[in-house]
């Protein structure tokens, strides 16, 4: 009779980590899709964008941190430079949109894990496993199948296609460098304190940027109720995108979130065919599956990397997760998340 009631106990948990996850995947899916419906209406702001978001973060997260009453368990700096940072990666991507087709920036966010594999190396001093490594080689053939098709082998890939990839490439940077300061932080505070201090730098960073790089685009865009809407509609997307990815990570680790996530990129093929009436290149189903077996195999793995002691506790315990997102969060997110 235990032995049933765990069993069943079990699978209710993996049924609801599943769901979670999918809603996690259909939010940075709907927060690409915006996106890119925000560049197709002739609108050029991603900073903008990207402003609301983080104004929701403040708001909500900020004000649960000042009820508390408590004081900052990370200096104010680092927050200051991961919202630098995450502004960038953000505006970078959103950016990508204008010149880029939504498969496209789906499919090269996954650029991510490559990138936060070099930067733990580098300054956490994260081992991974061979295996790890075989998966993230697999991403980056997989996404150098997408340069091919948007360079013109076959298939639609926006006004200008490449430099669209370069700024997404880019923009993935930003993103796995925000991730790393991010896991350096939470080991220090509590997810409300990051996502507050993200929010309030990221709002001050934005609104810095806007006043010297926007303002022109801003004052000729033609206001009307359906780019209001899609503005709401990123903004929603995206905080709802950072809020949820920490209980994903949390109840069932980076493994399930980047099995999750990987799904988005199948919600941005449906959105594509099914809202843009665009034809996807078979280099696209190509790249998407070597790319899907190279984060599973990633992923699969994920658990066991040989660590080093941390620089300030040596503690041999310790192990990374990739948060990839907004990415992002998407995003667009943490879409950007």
């Amino acid at each position: 009779m235990n032995s049933w009631w765990r069993c069943n106990e079990a699978s209710l948990r993996t049924l609801h980590v599943l769901l979670l996850g999918q809603v996690v995947s259909f939010v940075l899916a709907v927060s690409g899709f915006t996106s890119s419906f925000i560049a197709d209406l002739g609108v050029d702001a991603p900073l903008t964008q990207s402003f609301f978001t983080y104004l929701c973060l403040a708001l909500v997260n900020g004000s649960i941190l000042l009820y508390r009453r408590q004081r900052l368990q990370v200096s104010w700096y680092w927050y200051l430079f991961l919202g630098f940072i995450d502004v960038q990666g953000n505006y970078l991507v959103n950016k990508a949109f204008q010149y880029s087709s939504l498969t496209s920036v789906a499919l090269l966010d996954c650029w991510t894990i490559p990138w936060v594999i070099i930067l733990t190396w580098i300054f956490l001093g994260t081992r991974y496993s061979i295996w790890q490594f075989f998966g993230a080689a697999l991403c980056v053939a997989g996404l150098g199948l997408v340069l091919l098709s948007d360079a013109g082998v076959g298939g639609e890939g926006g006004s200008r296609p490449l430099l669209g990839d370069t700024l997404v490439i880019a923009g993935t940077l930003c993103i796995a460098m925000s991730n790393v300061g991010e896991e350096f932080c939470v080991k220090k505070k509590d997810r409300v304190e990051l996502m507050s201090m993200l929010g309030l730098f990221g709002l001050l960073v934005s609104v810095c940027e806007i006043s010297i790089v926007e303002l022109k685009s801003l004052e000729s865009i033609e206001w009307s109720t359906e780019i209001v809407l899609a503005f709401v509609g990123f903004a929603l997307s995206n905080f709802l995108f950072y809020t949820l990815v920490p209980f994903l990570l949390k109840i069932s680790g980076a493994t399930m979130f980047n099995l999750s996530a990987l799904t988005s990129d199948m919600w941005a093929v449906v959105i594509r065919i099914f809202f843009y009436h665009q034809k996807v290149d078979w280099l696209y189903y190509l790249s998407f599956a070597v790319v899907a077996i190279g984060i599973i195999i990633y992923s699969n793995t994920e658990k066991d990397p040989i660590p080093s002691p941390s620089p300030e506790t040596g503690d041999l315990s310790a192990q990374y997760q990739v948060l990839n997102g907004e990415s992002t969060e998407s995003r667009n997110a943490i879409p950007g998340s």
